[in-house]
């Protein structure tokens, strides 16, 4: 009898990845109420303001000094895709787009020859708590487009796909389909396209990023990948009990799973189960990694460097190195060269 799982390692501050995925992290701060510019109504006195990932009260500042996040920095040679799950997000980037997106929307970015943004995380509740969770997620790209026009495109959460399976007992799993389509369900359910040069976009890539969230005591069975090679992750990170086929899991872990075959899905715990799911054929090919900055070689990368230092990638069109978009929750996205903004619908 074939055992389900390959290999499992627990969840940290930085989730291990499989290619053709390079990163995964799950940002989950319980934000305090904000003042007027946006940040935090409280002292930052013990904070490394700037460099702060204390966790301190539940939350990071990350990079930011007034606001949360990550003020402006370079990439090159790859995607993030950023899924929020609670709270709001503010995007800028050298190509002159800008974003205000959270609850549920994912942004796409091919960084691909090159493309600096900021990701900021503007606290606009001045009386309430201001949760903010997400996953962010690097998704290589293959030598032959690591060097494509960076593009910038939004998947708002009213159009992501979501299946939604009954039990024999009426128990629901939730499935929500980021990239990479359910074998067997109908052509409502096929994702929204990634973005032109992705390589999730290359029909052999067979890559899937779903979210899974089971009710207690809810089973489904987890279709078997598509491609002979490819490879899954699982990650186990709310609830108190998985069980796969056999396979008991009872502390949030990553799982490597055998992808070639469907595996049931049961939920064990008294609470809700939710996992992360990334898979796809591995590019198998050099990773040369310098903080930002993912290429086949060295030489590639002191080329990014160099690149990096003499053109700035585009330049930076905004006025600070972490803006946001004002005080109004609203959610939308104005594309390079566009004025019109696109709202969800």
């Amino acid at each position: 009898m074939t055992d389900p799982v390959l290999h499992t390692q627990p969840l940290g501050p930085q989730w291990p990845t499989l290619d053709p995925f390079l990163f995964c992290a799950h940002h989950d701060d319980a934000y305090p109420a904000g003042n007027d510019a946006l940040g935090p109504a409280m002292a930052l006195q013990e904070r490394q303001i700037g460099s702060d990932f204390s966790r301190k009260d539940g939350w990071s500042m990350y990079h930011g000094d007034t606001v949360p996040g990550f003020p402006g920095h370079p990439h090159r040679g790859f995607e993030t895709v950023t899924l929020v799950r609670r709270g709001l997000i503010d995007h800028a980037d050298s190509l002159g787009a800008m974003a205000r997106f959270g609850g549920g929307d994912v942004q796409w970015v091919t960084a691909g020859k090159g493309i600096v943004h900021s990701e900021m995380f503007p606290l606009l509740n001045a009386s309430t708590p201001n949760p903010l969770e997400l996953f962010q997620i690097w998704l290589n790209l293959p030598a032959r487009q690591k060097m494509v026009e960076p593009h910038f495109t939004m998947l708002w959460n009213e159009r992501i796909p979501r299946l939604q399976h009954h039990d024999a007992h009426n128990r629901t799993t939730t499935v929500t389909v980021i990239a990479g389509a359910l074998p067997g369900t109908t052509p409502e359910l096929a994702p929204l396209p990634p973005p032109p040069e992705s390589w999730a976009a290359q029909p052999q890539a067979d890559v899937a990023i779903w979210t899974l969230r089971l009710e207690p005591g809810a089973q489904w069975q987890l279709p078997a990948a598509q491609g002979a090679d490819t490879r899954r992750m699982l990650y186990f990170f709310v609830g108190d009990g998985l069980r796969i086929d056999t396979y008991e899991v009872h502390a949030h872990a990553a799982l490597e799973l055998v992808a070639g075959q469907d595996w049931l899905l049961t939920n064990t715990g008294r609470t809700v189960a939710e996992c992360l799911l990334l898979q796809g054929q591995p590019i198998a090919e050099p990773v040369a990694r310098y903080g930002p900055f993912v290429m086949n070689s060295q030489a590639e990368i002191a080329q990014a460097l160099q690149d990096y230092r003499r053109t700035g990638f585009g330049g930076w069109p905004w006025p600070q190195d972490d803006p946001v978009h004002g005080s109004v929750a609203r959610r939308f996205a104005r594309y390079p060269g566009q004025t019109q903004d696109e709202v969800p619908s």
